[in-house]
C-alpha cells in the first residue's frame, strides 16, 4: 500500500508541478507586457525584468490553488485513462484511500506555498516596489507614479518609495487644524529611521498663516510619528502580498488609528484559509475523476479545470468586496466558495464509493 500510495501522490504531484510552471510562465509573462507600458529612459527593460522575476514568488503562491486542481485533474485523469484507478478499485482500494493518497503530496505543496508567502514574496515584493520606485524618479518631487498615502491624526503623508533598508524617499506631509483648514505642508528629500526615531533630510516647509505662507528650509528636522519601520514596510505593499504576520500587525495598528482595516482582514483570510481552498478544489477534481470525467480526454479534463477554477476565482473576487461594501465578516467570503466546493466534491465521491 506505502508503494501504492508513493505513485498515486507521485503522479499527481509532477503533473501540479507542470501546471504550475506552465500557468507561472504564463502570468510572468503578461507581467512583463504590461510593465513594457512604463518602460522609458529611466526605467528601462532590464529594471522591468527584474521587477517581473522579484514578483514571482507572490504569483507562484497566487496560482497554487488553480494549479492544484488543473494537475489533479491531468495526473490522476491520466490512471484513470489507463484503467490503473479501474483495477485499483477492483483490488480492494477504497476511494478514501486514494484521496489520502492524492492528499500527502498536496500537504507538501501547501507548507511549502505558506512558507514562501510568509518569509520569501513579501521581501522580493519590497525590494521590487522599491527598485521600480527609485528608477522612475522615486525622491525628487511628489511626482512619482506610485507611493503610498497614509494618514495618521491630521497629517496626511504622501511617501514615494521604501528602500530595502526601510528608509523613505521622498516624504511629502499635509497638517490640518481641528477646523479642517492647512496648516503646512512640506517635502523631504529622505527620512532616516535611527536610534528608534524618523529624521527627515533636505526638507522644506511651508506654513499657510492667516494672511501671507512662510517657506523655510531645514537640513534636518526630527519626525514624531507612530508609523514604524516595520509597520511602514507593510503599508507600501499590497495586502494581498504581506506576510500573515505582517497583516495582523496592521490590522491592529489601523483599527488603533481609527482607519478602515476591511482589505485587511480580507486579505488575512484569504492567506490563512489558501491550504483549506487548495484542499477543496483538489476534493472537487478527484470527485470529477471517478465521476462525469472518468472517460473523457486529457484536454476536456484540463479545460473542465481551468472552467471551474476561473469560475471560483470569479465567485471570491466578487465575494470579497462585496463583504467590504455590504460589511459582512470577511471571512465568509472566502469560506462560501470553499464550503460549496467541498460539499460538491464530498457528495459526488460518496456516490462514486
Amino acid at each position: 500500500m506505502v508503494k501504492l500510495d508513493r505513485y498515486i501522490g507521485a503522479s499527481v504531484f509532477w503533473a501540479i508541478l507542470a501546471v504550475l510552471m506552465v500557468i507561472l510562465g504564463l502570468a510572468l509573462l503578461f507581467n512583463f507586457v504590461d510593465e513594457l507600458n512604463d518602460v522609458d529612459a529611466n526605467y528601462g527593460l532590464m529594471d522591468a525584468f527584474s521587477y517581473v522575476l522579484l514578483t514571482a514568488p507572490q504569483s507562484l503562491f497566487e496560482m497554487l490553488p488553480m494549479s492544484a486542481l488543473i494537475g489533479c485533474l491531468a495526473g490522476l485523469g491520466a490512471l484513470a485513462s489507463n484503467s490503473e484507478l479501474t483495477i485499483m478499485r477492483a483490488a480492494g482500494v477504497s476511494v478514501g484511500r486514494i484521496v489520502w493518497a492524492v492528499m500527502k503530496p498536496m500537504l507538501v505543496l501547501m507548507v511549502a506555498g505558506l512558507l514562501i508567502s510568509e518569509y520569501v514574496a513579501p521581501v522580493t515584493e519590497a525590494m521590487a516596489q522599491s527598485n521600480r520606485a527609485m528608477a522612475q524618479g522615486g525622491g525628487d518631487a511628489q511626482s512619482a507614479k506610485r507611493g503610498l498615502w497614509h494618514r495618521e491624526g491630521d497629517e496626511f503623508l504622501h511617501i514615494n518609495a521604501v528602500q530595502p533598508d526601510g528608509n523613505l524617499l521622498g516624504v511629502t506631509r499635509y497638517s490640518f487644524g481641528p477646523d479642517h483648514r492647512l496648516l503646512f505642508s512640506s517635502f523631504a528629500k529622505r527620512a532616516i529611521f535611527a536610534d528608534d526615531k524618523w529624521q527627515l533630510q533636505g526638507v522644506r516647509t511651508t506654513e499657510f498663516k492667516e494672511d501671507r505662507t512662510e517657506v523655510t528650509t531645514q537640513a534636518t528636522a526630527p519626525w514624531n510619528i507612530q508609523l514604524s519601520q516595520k509597520l511602514l514596510s507593510t503599508a507600501v505593499l499590497d495586502p494581498q502580498t504581506l506576510s500573515i504576520t505582517g497583516l495582523w500587525d496592521y490590522i491592529h495598528y489601523l483599527s488603533a488609528q481609527g482607519l478602515n482595516n476591511g482589505p485587511y482582514w480580507l486579505a488575512f483570510w484569504t492567506k490563512v484559509l489558501k491550504p483549506v481552498v487548495t484542499m477543496a478544489l483538489v476534493l472537487l477534481a478527484i470527485s470529477f475523476i471517478f465521476g462525469p470525467l472518468r472517460s473523457v480526454t486529457l484536454g476536456l479534463r484540463i479545460f473542465t479545470g481551468v472552467v471551474v477554477g476561473f469560475v471560483f476565482q470569479i465567485a471570491q473576487d466578487l465575494l470579497g468586496p462585496s463583504s467590504l461594501v455590504f460589511g459582512f465578516s470577511p471571512l465568509l467570503a472566502v469560506l462560501i466558495p470553499t464550503g460549496v466546493c467541498a460539499l460538491i466534491g464530498f457528495w459526488m465521491l460518496r456516490r462514486a464509493g
